[in-house]
């Protein structure tokens, strides 16, 4: 059984009377450096890059939190390198992370991205590390970016607006990037639509606010109560989600809006094509209108 983040600490209180406890940290991440599009003999170094992100996302404090095991933040970074030469790496990220839901064994996806715009200098064996007053290399820069990006999704559902300080982290992290000329970091790049400045600029900006709510209640009212009583909380998840309607109105298929489903989209699916029947037209409508690029998804929700 899986218990939300307030119910875990209040266990971990009441154990730490009695034994005494290893803490962790933040993160419990899998590296994945793919080279299928690359003619390349030699894989050492590959191997090399895989094995020192995967130690420098889940060995290193990123935060001041104690984190025991059952709090670790479970995700998947898997870098498709698309070319390689000499010491000069490009490709796309693709990022998952994933929170546990309370009184279930299911694990809920938080966050779904694809970054096209990688690119970094790398030799073998060269150490990570971050320095949060400057910027080191955009290697470190790309993965602490989105490190921080996820700690503040996370923590955004379990407290409202409970990621800030992680955002503003990231914010300096694009700040301090941007003098290095590397594509992602500036207000220009992507066409001011999708980039890393973008994505964490909307994360800070009230014109966006609906994504954080969303994202809070959809986790605490919704999927952490879904156990309780399936029913009432699919009718509930409808009011949660269709919040997007008044953000889609000011700001049409925002990239937050793509975030959200591109997380969200196989889950919703399979909370509406199964279980307790709930009244879904008008729901099913709006969600063609908000994800058009999700419609393959929910035309199998039968209304």
């Amino acid at each position: 059984m899986k218990l939300s983040k307030g119910l875990f600490n209040l266990f971990a209180l009441v154990v730490s009377c009695f034994s005494i406890h290893t803490y962790g940290q933040e993160f419990n991440m899998t590296v994945q450096v793919n080279t299928q599009n690359i003619a390349q003999p030699d894989q050492s170094v590959f191997s090399t890059l895989e094995n020192a992100l995967q130690e420098f996302i889940n060995s290193t404090r990123w935060t001041d939190r104690d984190y025991q095991d059952h709090e670790r933040i479970d995700g998947s970074l898997i870098f498709v390198v698309n070319s390689f030469d000499g010491n000069r790496f490009q490709g796309n990220f693709q990022i998952s992370a994933s929170r546990p839901v309370y009184n279930s064994t299911y694990s809920t996806t938080i966050f779904n991205y694809k970054d096209n715009d990688i690119s970094f200098e790398y030799i073998e064996n060269e150490p990570l590390f971050y320095n949060k007053n400057q910027f080191e290399s955009n290697l470190s820069s790309l993965v602490t970016f989105y490190l921080y990006t996820i700690l503040g999704i996370d923590a955004d559902t379990f407290e409202f607006k409970g990621g800030q300080s992680y955002y503003e982290e990231a914010q300096d992290i694009v700040n301090l990037a941007q003098t290095s000329r590397n594509i992602g970091w500036n207000a220009s790049d992507g066409n001011g639509r999708i980039s890393r400045f973008r994505l964490n600029s909307d994360l800070l900006l009230d014109t966006f606010k609906e994504y954080r709510e969303v994202m809070y209640e959809y986790h605490i009212k919704g999927m952490d109560q879904f156990a309780l009583n399936p029913k009432e909380v699919k009718q509930q998840l409808q009011d949660i989600i269709l919040k997007f309607e008044a953000m889609n109105q000011r700001r049409p298929n925002s990239l937050l809006q793509r975030t959200f489903f591109d997380a969200k989209a196989d889950e919703i699916m399979d909370i509406y094509t199964s279980g307790p029947t709930v009244n879904i037209a008008r729901f099913k409508e709006s969600l063609q209108k908000l994800a058009p690029n999700q419609n393959v998804k929910w035309r199998r929700i039968k209304v």
